[in-house]
């Protein structure tokens, strides 16, 4: 179905929801009308960055007890490595192959010589006609607000409000202000969505509320500065401008949620947390293997957290792998609302984890990135530090406790599945016993290699996924044995690494 069609039936589809409102979740739980829906969306905040995972130097007390009062999924991931092809798998609940936002920008990223494949062209912005979590749940009776980033509106996208946001605040692709006590819009953002649910309290509303912090270049009030500046380092993180970003993240959440408690909304509002993607490399993501940008765990796991009194239960843990596509069907599931006809949505509602009385149908989750971003990654593949890469064109399958990379250049140039033995197009990780991804199993585990690898096929072939099979022309071998001098022209579309 396309946009005008479905905007067509939205009015109906409202109405016909209060026709049965005794039927699905409601009924299943005695709960009576819609919850209001709150999404929190850190930009750039890592797995390790937060108190409840352990960091030695960050302070997030208003996150660590939403973790306290809510769900903790100990495996949540985002469905890219960076930001804007996450933020259009979230919005869109669909894996990048459906709507080909790869990256930032290009996919064409890095130096040109160290290429060997022709990179699959990466869209700007989510297409207009696809149907984002917004529209939907405007159809279904709620009013919708986002307030922050949205960095989805390039050529090939579209605006919020153009995509199912009733109410549009300072919604740009980064954050430019340097506001003393406003760092990266913390409270100016956090205020306004304030100011949203108090004029929408008698009604369902859905406040999406993506924060530009901690993306570089970080900024935090004096006062937090000082704190983090006197504070005796971690051995792991110690960053004192970092900490005091990631402080006033938290204490801008602090502030969100206990306007919700002021507003008497607490008990009929779910509150989601999580972030776009890994920390970037100014904090290291250990035990996990690198950072924003690559598909190993640094750059994809991330807090996150579900919060809904009455059906989640406090101090809650999930181990099952969990991504950010997931969100869009658990929100239609919560309000009651039927997904919209046409719709293929790639993710699973999370309702039967929340409930804790059941599981999920689907078997794994998938990453997809058929391009090339420079600035490589702590730990990262040596071939990739070696060149300056973050990640070259990779697809990712996660199913149980294992998880497989396959690299596009080694599949598609040196061999593919004769070659496996030697041409290392293949990793593959136990999870469970290997988080940090440093056992390569895939020649020791044979069969386990080949069942997620022709899982993943089988994924790629549905989807329709695009793969780089193209040589590049520019390629230079001399480029990928010794980085320098040797290694050609630095391609033009090379971008910083907070991007």
């Amino acid at each position: 179905m396309n946009r005008r069609n479905f905007l067509k039936m939205a009015g109906m589809s409202a109405f016909a929801f209060t026709l049965r409102r005794g039927t699905g979740f409601a009924a299943e739980t005695g709960r009576t009308g819609k919850p209001n829906i709150v999404l929190i969306f850190a930009d750039d905040l890592g797995w390790k960055d937060v108190g409840y995972q352990g960091s030695d130097f960050m302070e997030t007390p208003n996150i660590d007890r939403l973790a306290k009062e809510g769900v903790v999924f100990t495996a949540g991931y985002a469905a890219a490595g960076n930001c804007m092809p996450s933020r259009a798998c979230l919005l869109s609940g669909n894996y990048t192959p459906r709507h080909h936002v790869y990256a930032v920008g290009s996919t064409d990223r890095g130096r040109k010589a160290a290429q060997r494949l022709v990179p699959i062209p990466n869209k700007s912005g989510l297409a207009k006609d696809n149907i984002t979590f917004a529209d939907a749940l405007k159809s279904a009776g709620y009013v919708t607000g986002i307030f922050g980033k949205w960095h989805l509106a390039g050529p090939d996208g579209a605006e919020p409000a153009a995509q199912g946001f009733d109410f549009v605040h300072q919604s740009f692709g980064g954050w430019s202000g340097n506001e003393p006590d406003n760092p990266k819009g913390i409270y100016s953002l956090t205020r306004a969505a304030g100011e949203f649910m108090e004029k929408n309290r008698d009604r369902p509303f859905f406040v999406y509320l993506p924060h530009y912090a901690i993306h570089s270049g970080l900024q935090a009030r004096a006062s937090t500065l000082e704190k983090f500046k006197a504070k005796a380092p971690g051995k792991q993180h110690n960053d004192a401008m970092y900490a005091a970003c990631t402080y006033d993240l938290d204490d801008g959440v602090g502030i969100l949620l206990k306007k919700i408690k002021d507003l008497g909304l607490e008990e009929n509002t779910l509150v989601v947390f999580t972030s776009d993607n890994g920390g970037t490399q100014q904090s290291s993501q250990e035990p996990l293997r690198g950072n924003k940008g690559c598909y190993y765990e640094g750059g994809i796991r991330e807090p996150f957290i579900v919060r809904w009194p009455g059906v989640t239960r406090p101090g809650g843990k999930c181990d099952v792998p969990v991504i950010n596509v997931d969100l869009f069907p658990t929100f239609l599931a919560a309000a009651g609302a039927a997904v919209p006809a046409g719709k293929v949505l790639d993710g699973e509602s999370l309702l039967p984890l929340l409930k804790g009385d059941g599981a999920l149908k689907r078997q794994a989750i998938f990453w997809h990135f058929p391009g090339y971003l420079d600035n490589p990654v702590k730990r990262g593949r040596e071939l990739d530090v070696r060149t300056g890469f973050r990640t070259r064109p990779v697809s990712v399958i996660h199913k149980g406790d294992w998880k497989l990379h396959l690299y596009h250049e080694e599949w598609q140039l040196d061999g593919g599945r004769e070659k496996m033995a030697t041409n290392h197009a293949v990793e593959l990780y136990n999870i469970a016993e290997d988080i940090g991804e440093r056992n390569d199993l895939a020649a020791s585990n044979p069969a386990k290699r080949d069942e997620l690898l022709n899982d993943l096929f089988a994924w790629i072939k549905s989807t329709n996924a695009l793969i780089p099979t193209k040589p590049n022309p520019d390629f230079n071998p001399s480029a990928v044995a010794h980085k320098g001098k040797s290694g050609g022209k630095k391609n033009k579309t090379q971008t910083k690494e907070n991007e």
